[in-house]
């Protein structure tokens, strides 16, 4: 995967004057999960989503989809301007969009909190646009919230956080909370991918270090 992202690729995001066109319809995708046969586009009755993002959407797909609670995963494009994005024009870094995973769950069972610390302990969140040799801004580190109350809590993690990398002597958090954003399902197979190639690809790796959440992080 991180192939494309090695050559000749800039470091910002592009202005919508820079991104690509992209097309007014979505692009094809799987119907449904590979793992447990839930349809990805729902509807989820009684369920919550979030998107985050935190490098090679494959391997961020799996942590999520073994998390009990979580009901539905899907990887996808997000955050940036082009609509309706190819992974070949992600990759191209023209797009400005993120590789996210959209976590489809039952806050009876996870919460947003919790979800939150998986992403935060999944990854290293202080290498800005890149997550170790995949280097581009898709695979810049993100949440996508859905309500003020997960951008709060989204907000104390990770400055709860950043206290206990500065500690370690990591840089800071690179961590960006947005508003949520149109997510782009991506091709068919790039949904599920680890579970259809188990020993494929996966460049995430986190710090070590445990983030605090619940009454560690607001401390």
């Amino acid at each position: 995967m991180s192939i494309f992202a090695r050559f000749g690729k800039s470091m910002e995001l592009p202005t919508p004057a820079e991104a690509l066109a992209g097309r007014p319809d979505p692009i094809p995708t799987a119907e449904r999960h590979a793992v447990n046969g839930e349809p990805l586009k729902g509807p989820w009755p009684g369920l919550e989503t979030a998107v985050f993002a935190m490098g090679c959407f494959w391997g961020a797909e799996r942590l999520f989809w073994k998390t009990p609670g979580v009901k539905v995963t899907a990887v996808g494009y997000v955050g940036g301007v082009t609509p309706n994005p190819t992974y070949r024009e992600v990759c191209s870094g023209k797009t400005g969009h993120t590789e996210g995973v959209l976590v489809v769950y039952d806050p009876k069972v996870v919460s947003f909190e919790a979800l939150t610390k998986i992403f935060f302990e999944g990854h290293d969140p202080t290498q800005g646009m890149r997550q170790g040799n995949d280097v581009g801004t898709q695979y810049r580190s993100a949440i996508f919230v859905a309500s003020p109350e997960h951008r709060a809590t989204a907000e104390t993690i990770r400055a709860a956080y950043a206290k206990t990398l500065e500690q370690a002597r990591y840089g800071p958090i690179t961590t960006t909370i947005e508003d949520e954003k149109p997510f782009y399902y991506a091709e068919p197979e790039h949904q599920q991918y680890l579970h259809k190639v188990p020993n494929g690809y996966c460049g995430l790796g986190g710090t070590g270090m445990s983030c605090p959440i619940g009454l560690g992080a607001a401390a």
